[in-house]
């Protein structure tokens, strides 16, 4: 994954309370397992005027022309609730968003956030009406752990450290856990001595 420290870009409203996975990303718009081939199915039943259909819906925010390239996403709260689909952020991240704003968010869809290169920001309703309000650019600074605007005003958010370290490395679940190597090879060389009829030659090791 690309490490995230700091992204100022345009962000866009989708101001709706308990946006749902399903709503990020429909069932019928999931054709593979991978990570790619997701970002045309993103809101398909809001971005489109039929459902199944490519022909885009002028009143969706994300076909305005002002946010057409916005990377950041402006929600509701209880983002990304529902199913735990991870889909629902791989087309999120395939369509170029790397931070989602809400005052809260579904606790899966955050984590599967932070595991795909996504800044899951949450922030007060009203900072987020003032943002929206504001329609310039916002800056996601992770480092400081702040959401702000040109004119100064400012926002903290929380986030886990484990969270942080993972986007601002870079790193997905399994680069997390081979930062442990040498003590995971040191507990197994423990264990192999303690414990050897566990363990059948080199099979584990």
């Amino acid at each position: 994954m690309t490490p995230f420290t700091r992204l100022t870009a345009i962000a866009a409203p989708l101001l709706r309370d308990n946006i749902d996975t399903d709503a990020i990303i429909p069932s019928r718009e999931m054709k593979s397992t991978g990570k790619t081939g997701l970002a045309d199915g993103l809101f398909a039943a809001w971005r489109y005027l039929k459902a199944g259909g490519r022909d885009p819906d002028p009143a969706f925010i994300l076909n305005q022309p002002y946010y057409a390239d916005a990377h950041i996403l402006l929600g509701g709260s209880n983002f990304g609730c529902g199913s735990s689909r991870e889909h629902a952020v791989w087309a999120l991240a395939e369509y170029g968003i790397s931070a989602v704003i809400a005052p809260s968010f579904a606790p899966i869809f955050a984590g599967n956030c932070t595991r795909n290169g996504i800044v899951p920001a949450p922030v007060p309703a009203t900072a987020i009406a003032e943002i929206a309000a504001d329609g310039g650019p916002v800056t996601v600074d992770l480092p400081s752990q702040t959401v702000s605007l040109a004119d100064g005003r400012s926002w903290p958010f929380e986030i886990g450290g484990e969270a942080k370290a993972m986007l601002l490395e870079g790193l997905d679940a399994i680069d997390l856990t081979f930062k442990h190597k040498a003590d995971i090879a040191a507990f197994q060389a423990a264990d192999r001595m303690a414990r050897p009829w566990v363990y059948f030659g080199d099979i584990i090791g």
